[in-house]
């Protein structure tokens, strides 16, 4: 699954006339696959990313934004041309505690946000599996979380955004009035302007604990049940075991909760998850780090599973009012530093994918899948979602969604995938395209067929085509001016 690197493009002053420099570089998404060469390049703020936009031309490669490099896949990749680095325009430039409004930078991480927003009795809706992804990713990628089904994604919690096109410069934006720019946007996995700042709603944070009720499944048919019929909780996600045998595959334990609880006078499993001193809205850091050159062969198959059994056999058959800390709701994946390193040189894939209310079928037919074509998903979360935003390239929509991940170095994983797309795009379906790092053009259209709208933005804001990026290229979204 791995890509092949590409040759430096000279430094000449027709390769860059003002504007910040940069620094050749190789970039990878967070799977570590699939790496590409270009310039990276640092920026402080608006007026450098402008900057740059007004100095390149798309026969010098293109530009992208880059934030924390989260995305697993080659979003934020632009081979032989050049990548913003936005992570050093990283200010909360203010909050405003009676509109619930906060102004921060692109290169803002939920680990910066989170923690002062609560310090004001602030919470924001919609949170990722992982603290250190960026605001301007989070915009870019149009994120769920495990309240999509209540909340949606961060499409309805943004007031307004600056952007930054080749066309206009620097530009505010909103849904009320560019309601058409604006859903592209969201989820435009950053072809349409390098966003420099955003406004978000945020809510009031009543207590930061919350009360999690917990049931372990014995097979997939009964988590998918279990989960249909909750509707009581507010965030709601399940860890499945699919390296179990036989009937047991896709046993797992649904954990949903609620905001907030009163803080707990014990929580019943004091430690990183649970803070039974200190501020319970703290993040504090990682235990555990994945070290450098990390062999992927310790985390063979036989090893997961037995992991995956213990934690199983651990979790109690039905849990109700665990009094859970920040960390420890949303931020589980933190537990060890670098853990994407554990897959070795080779990588993983994280495939997610989602299929519409009423095609849990196929669901069941994927997981088949994996088992009959031997790919181990070491691991494995099931979501409900909701209905979508609107936007034409916004992954979620009302349904069921599974994220997997799969060693990279597995043989016949490539072939395995392809059949997988199609069967997702034949119980209409779609991947995310945050994760994605081979899905095949010509399936893009079926999953995603609102595209044409997407193109008449891009035709708009960016109509010498300059916004460019591995993703795009592969799957047709910027193609090269002719």
């Amino acid at each position: 699954m791995s890509g092949s690197s590409h040759a430096p493009i000279p430094d000449t002053a027709d390769h860059v006339p003002r504007g910040p420099r940069g620094r050749q570089r190789t970039l990878s998404g967070w799977g570590r696959v699939a790496p590409s060469r270009s310039e990276l390049i640092d920026v402080r703020g608006a007026e450098d990313v402008a900057a740059v936009l007004a100095a390149r031309r798309p026969r010098c490669g293109g530009v992208i934004a880059r934030g924390a490099g989260r995305s697993y896949g080659d979003a934020a990749q632009n081979a032989g041309g050049a990548v913003l680095d936005l992570t050093r325009c990283n200010r909360i430039l203010s909050i405003d505690d009676e509109a619930l409004l906060v102004r921060v930078q692109p290169g803002v991480t939920y680990a910066q946000l989170l923690p002062a927003l609560a310090s004001r009795g602030l919470m924001f809706a919609v949170v990722p599996g992982t603290r250190y992804v960026t605001i301007g990713g989070a915009i870019a990628s149009d994120i769920h979380g495990k309240s999509h089904h209540r909340d949606g994604t961060i499409a309805r919690h943004l007031a307004a955004l600056r952007v930054c096109t080749p066309a206009d410069g620097v530009r505010e934006i909103t849904p009320e009035r560019d309601p058409e720019l604006f859903a592209a946007t969201l989820g435009g996995m950053g072809l349409l302007g390098v966003i420099v700042e955003a406004t978000l709603r945020v809510e009031a944070l009543e207590s930061p604990w919350w009360l999690v009720d917990s049931d372990r499944t014995d097979s997939l048919e009964q988590t998918i049940a279990v989960m249909a019929a909750d509707e009581a909780h507010r965030y709601s996600v399940t860890w499945l075991d699919l390296m179990a045998r036989g009937s047991a595959i896709g046993r797992g334990v649904v954990m949903a909760s609620n905001d907030w609880g009163p803080a707990p006078a014990a929580p019943a499993q004091p430690g990183w998850l649970h803070r039974r001193a200190g501020d319970p809205a703290a993040l504090p850091p990682p235990r555990l780090q994945a070290p450098p050159g990390f062999p992927g062969a310790v985390l063979a198959p036989a090893v997961v599973q037995a992991f995956n059994s213990l934690r199983w056999h651990a979790s109690k058959r039905r849990e109700r009012g665990v009094a859970m800390a920040l960390a420890g709701h949303y931020f589980q994946l933190d537990l060890v530093r670098n853990w994407n390193r554990l897959y070795g040189t080779h990588g993983f894939v994280q495939y997610q994918f989602v299929v519409p209310n009423g095609a849990e079928a196929g669901v069941v037919a994927a997981v088949e899948l994996l088992r009959t074509r031997r790919l181990p998903a070491y691991l494995a979360v099931l979501k409900r979602l909701g209905p979508g935003s609107g936007g034409p390239l916004s992954f979620p929509i009302e349904g069921w969604t599974l994220a997997l991940d799969i060693p990279a170095g597995v043989p016949g994983l490539r072939p395995a995938l392809d059949e997988l797309d199609e069967l997702v795009a034949g119980h209409g379906g779609r991947v995310y395209l945050t994760k994605d790092v081979r899905l095949r053009r010509e399936l893009l259209e079926t999953m995603y067929p609102q595209l044409e709208r997407f193109h008449r933005q891009r035709e708009l804001v960016d109509p010498e085509r300059l916004l460019r990026s591995d993703l795009g290229a592969r799957l047709g979204l910027c193609p090269v001016a002719a």
